[in-house]
């Protein structure tokens, strides 16, 4: 899921977010939530799905911004392979 950044009023909430966006439930990461990047200038950050980044960046809202945000995961080594410290 790519993670947006939003500028939104000071104390702002998911339910907020959603309503200023125009977006569903459904098209967020509701688990992960809205994270507060800096609520005095009212930066926010959310993880929305591949089709509401898409939507969100052809309206060209200035006070969107869309970025990756790839799943990190193990490299598949085994840990009885690593050397111990």
């Amino acid at each position: 899921m790519p993670l947006l950044t939003v500028r939104l009023p000071r104390d702002a909430t998911l339910e907020v977010a959603l309503r200023t966006l125009g977006l569903p439930a459904s098209d967020v990461d509701t688990a992960y939530g809205l994270i507060a990047l800096d609520p005095e200038q009212g930066l926010y950050a959310l993880r929305v799905t591949d089709s509401a980044a898409t939507r969100l960046t052809a309206a060209a809202e200035p006070d969107i911004t869309v970025f990756a945000d790839p799943r990190i995961e193990t490299s598949g080594e085994d840990e009885q392979d690593q050397p111990r410290q």
